[in-house]
């Protein structure tokens, strides 16, 4: 079954934003790990996920009106 979640990119991550990305198209019961790969997210460029403003993880099931939030690895010096 379709549903949709708010999805969120940010820094690095933002160039895999697809057109539709809010409200983005999911089949209900998706892990991230497979919308990772929809997306064509690299999973070590995933490094922090939220759903609904908790942490996930890849294996975070999504069934739908969720917003999901992913951020690279955060760099600095």
């Amino acid at each position: 079954m379709k549903s949709h979640i708010h999805l969120k990119l940010f820094a690095t991550l933002q160039r895999f934003r697809p057109a539709s990305a809010d409200p983005y198209a999911i089949e209900s019961g998706i892990t991230i790990r497979t919308l990772l790969e929809q997306l064509d997210i690299p999973e070590e460029k995933a490094k922090l996920i939220f759903i609904d403003g908790v942490k996930a993880s890849l294996n975070s099931t999504l069934t739908g009106g969720e917003r999901v939030g992913i951020f690279p690895p955060v760099g600095g010096g």
